[in-house]
Formats: C-alpha cells, structure tokens, sequence
C-alpha cells in the first residue's frame, strides 16, 4: 500500500504540466517562430539554439550546486517552485515577443531571452526530478510517481499542442507576431499556478544532514557513478533525436505534405504515450527496468523507420501516421524510465563515495540533457535545412525537401539508435538496488541514533 496520496501524486504531476505550458512552445514551436515569424534565417535560429546550450555547460553544475547547498524549512527543491515559477513565466512569454528592431538587435533579442529562459527552466525544472528523491525512498513508489509526472508532461503537451496555433491565429487575427505575443500570458499563468499547487502539496519527508556540500564533492558524486553516466548519455542523445523529430514536423507538414492543418495534430499525438507509462511499473515487475528502457527506445528506431516507409509510399499520410503514433507510444517507456533512475543513481551515489547530490546529479543529468538535446535538436535539422537551401515561406526546392526529410526522419533515427547503447550496460547496477537500500537505510538509522 502506497503512502503517497493521491493529492500528492497529482500535485507531483502539476510541476511538469505548469513547464511544459511554457517550455513546450520551446521544444516544438521556437525553431518555427523563429524562421517564419520573427524572420530570422535558418542557420541564425541553429546558432542562436546552440548558444543556448553552451550556457549549460555552466548553468547546470551552478543550479545543482546551489540547490545541494539549499536548505530551508520548506527543503531543498521544493521551495525553487515558489522563488522561479514567476519569472520563469515571464521570460517565456518575453522570447516569443517581436519587437521591430533591425536584423543583428533582433537576433541579440532573441538569444537573450531564450537564454535567460532556459537559465530559469533549469532552475524550476530539476527540483521536479530531484525532490523525487526526498519524497519517497522506495523504488517502485518511485516509478509511480514517476508515471504520474509522465502524465502531468504529456498533458501539458497535448493542451498546448491542440490549442497553441488555434490561440495564435484567434488572438493574432492571422498576424502570427501578435498571436504569440498575446497566446503566451495565457499559458504562463497557468504555469505559476500549478507551480505554486505543487509547492504547497508537496513534503520531502527524506530528510538528509543540514551540512553544506562542498562543490568538490559535488563533482566527486559523479566519479565512479557508473549509473549515472549511463543515464547521462541515453538521455543527452534520446533528446537529440526527440526534439529534431517535433521541431522539424511543422516544417514537413507545410512544404512537404501541403497539409499545415496535421500541425497540431502531429504534436498532439504525444499523448498516446501515456498507453504505455501506464503499463511502466508492471512491466518493470514483470521484466527489468533496463528492458522497459531498451524496448522504449528501440520502438522509436522502428517508428522512424516506418515514417520513411510512408515518404517512400508517395507521402503516404497513412503510414506516416502509424510511424509517428508508434514513436509516441514507445517513448513512453523511453522518456519515463531515465527520471525515475537518475534517484536511483543518486542512491548509489551515496553509496559508493558517502555524498549525496541529488541537486547536482539530477540537474546535469535530466535538466542539462533536457536542454542541451533540445538546442542540438533544434539547432542539427536547422543547419541540415539551411544547407540544402532552405527559404522560409516559399515553395521550397526538390533538394529543400529532402533537408527536411532528413532533419524529420533519419537524424531522429541515428540519435535515437545511439541511445540505446549505453542503456544494455545497466543491468548490472538494476540488480544491486536492493543491497543498496537496504545499506543506506542502515547507515541512516545509525546516524539518527547518533544524533540524538
């Protein structure tokens, strides 16, 4: 029987649908905005995508460090819901603003809010998967919540996908720029508001020592912490591969398909993977959790596959469709399985060296893959397109099309293959979980009856 309220569980679930009411405009609209409504060209949207990540090189040790070193009475990532959910809100609304500046002003507006954004997303995003940790120390209860979050994400998507260019072009009256401009308040305010429901329901009865982590040892929770590495890489790749995919839709469904209505459809198609998280924690009874990863991301591979099928069967809308819905059902398996496992691996962690980071590990390890892959993901089929001569809002070229396909098909495909390969060496540590637990529990009670 869990001890995890069903309030709790829906308000663990409300942190990541308040962020992708702002940051899945990011993921699947920014690339799109940026070309063919700011009206910057292809190769800028790439760099100004990729700058972006490189500030994560930085950004996310420094946010992993300071929430490690967090320590108030609310605890160490619950309060980050109630400090950034405002201006997390804000500076999304401000990076799909227009102003009329000229060409290098623009540019230099837009790098800088997307920035500051992704700064703050950082920042309001991984305590979602590092209080996991604090919540609750046992694994399967973990794996439920994290299929609760699954779904909180996946709805979040679905409402802004089935509702965001319908708002664009109602509150814009077929002018994009003052579509977004006024569609985005509406979606960031829903942001602060399930931010804030998810601070005041939510405990970290976990406690740790109130003791300051020096920033050496944050890095050293990273030594030998083989776990993690291993859902480090999947991660960073899966999202190369998942973001190139979304980001590059709009694009094949305007030019290639001539049917620009399928957009929000497409997008939309994201919450059938809820078919599968559902299924996550039997399945991960039943078999490992490393098959449950494995199989997620192989089914991906094959959804690729299939969408070339469907561009080789004449643009067979048919069976792009299957492609594309058995992507989204595979990687409900794929995207669910690293969050729950990056406690796991802060568990080991503390195992193996005595330091627990859960802000420093889960901050480079779901928030900077996150990121990093969503840039890379945006900023690759950009640069493929440019270079096979892609032209905003014009009839686009035999070889313009065939950079598109690329960026929606085969990239996706190489990246979400690469991913899979790490993730056949975590057997080995799935097995110890129990030892581990059991290990920690242990030297927690000892330290408790030292304390008093």
């Amino acid at each position: 029987m869990s001890d995890i309220s069903y309030l709790k569980r829906f308000s663990y679930a409300s942190s990541d649908i308040g962020g992708q009411l702002v940051f899945c405009w990011i993921s699947f609209y920014l690339l799109y905005f940026y070309t063919d409504v700011f009206g910057i060209s292809a190769a800028t949207a790439g760099t100004i995508l990729l700058i972006a990540r490189l500030t994560d090189a930085i950004d996310a040790p420094v946010w992993g460090i300071i929430f490690d070193k967090t320590h108030s009475h609310w605890g160490k990532s619950r309060p980050w819901f109630l400090w950034l959910c405002v201006p997390f809100a804000v500076f999304g609304v401000l990076t799909f603003v227009t102003p009329h500046l000229g060409h290098a002003a623009k540019v230099c507006y837009a790098a800088g809010t997307y920035i500051i954004c992704s700064i703050l997303y950082t920042g309001i995003n991984t305590p979602v998967t590092s209080i996991l940790s604090g919540l609750t120390p046992n694994p399967q209860e973990r794996v439920m919540l994290t299929c609760w979050r699954m779904f909180g994400s996946k709805l979040g998507v679905l409402v802004v996908n089935l509702t965001a260019l319908k708002m664009v072009d109602w509150l814009g009256h077929g002018d994009d720029r003052k579509g977004f401009m006024l569609a985005l308040p509406i979606y960031a305010t829903g942001t602060i508001l399930l931010f804030l429901l998810a601070f005041w329901n939510l405990e970290e009865k976990v406690k740790e020592k109130k003791q300051s982590l020096p920033i050496r040892d944050s890095f050293r929770a990273i030594k030998g912490n083989w776990p993690w590495i291993i859902i480090f890489t999947s991660s960073l790749t899966f999202w190369i591969a998942f973001i190139s995919r979304v980001s590059v839709v709009p694009y094949f469904c305007e030019y290639t398909l001539h049917r620009k209505e399928l957009i929000k459809w497409a997008n939309a198609m994201d919450f059938v993977s809820l078919a599968t998280v559902f299924f996550l924690p039997w399945f991960c009874k039943l078999s490992s959790k490393r098959n449950a990863w494995a199989l997620g991301l192989l089914g991906m591979v094959i959804g690729q596959l299939v969408l070339y099928f469907g561009v080789c069967d004449g643009n067979s809308v048919a069976w792009m469709a299957v492609g594309w819905i058995l992507g989204f059902l595979a990687s409900g398996f794929a995207m669910a399985m690293p969050f729950s496992l990056l406690s796991d691996s802060v568990d080991y962690g503390e195992w193996k060296t005595g330091i627990r980071a859960p802000g420093f590990l889960t901050a480079i390890g779901a928030a900077f893959c996150l990121k990093a892959g969503s840039g890379l993901g945006g900023a690759l089929p950009a640069w493929i397109m440019n270079a096979y001569g892609y032209v905003p809002n014009e009839p686009q070229t035999t070889t313009s099309l065939k950079g598109i396909e690329i960026g929606f098909v085969w990239l996706p495909a190489l990246f979400f293959a690469l991913s899979i390969i790490p993730v056949l060496f975590y057997s080995k540590y799935e097995t110890l979980e129990p030892k581990i637990h059991a290990e920690l529990e242990k030297r927690r009670n000892v330290s408790s009856t030292e304390i008093k």
